[in-house]
């Protein structure tokens, strides 16, 4: 790996650590009894934050000289995984986007348990996203990205 790669790895890396970071924020709120008012407050403020490095997380894996142009240059045999996670961004981007204009809208009472699943869903999404994403790395260049964060 050359230099330039290398610290756009550290910048994959340390991006991985703050979306880590948001989803445990998200998962903590969505933990709240649905009864409770700040149930609402948390989750959209948690959720806002996952759209934010989710997208982060997009645009610095799929930029011109990437991590995924690097993976299909240095592994081209992990073009299928690098496909999959590259749908998975359009679905993830997508999902966050929804849901988050699903809180704005309104949910009703009734309906906090379903978009809470949803949002649970989500996460479940993400985080076998980062699982395959680690591999794909590891994969290609022996290299663990972490993950704790």
């Amino acid at each position: 790996m050359d230099q330039t790669f290398t610290q756009h790895l550290a910048q994959v890396r340390a991006q991985r650590a703050e979306l880590g970071e948001s989803m445990r924020a998200l998962e903590d709120a969505l933990a709240l009894p649905l009864g409770l008012a700040v149930w609402g407050r948390r989750v959209r403020a948690a959720l806002t934050e996952v759209a934010h490095d989710v997208g982060e997380h997009v645009e610095l894996t799929e930029c011109e000289g990437g991590l995924y142009a690097d993976l299909a240059a240095a592994a081209p045999r992990l073009a299928s995984g690098i496909e999959a996670q590259l749908a998975d961004h359009a679905w993830l981007v997508a999902e966050v986007e929804r849901l988050l204009q699903a809180r704005d809208d309104g949910i009703s009472r009734a309906d906090l348990g379903a978009h809470r699943d949803e949002v649970t869903a989500l996460l479940q999404r993400l985080v076998k996203h980062r699982q395959r994403g680690s591999d794909l790395i590891y994969e290609a260049y022996e290299v663990d990205i972490g993950g704790s964060g």
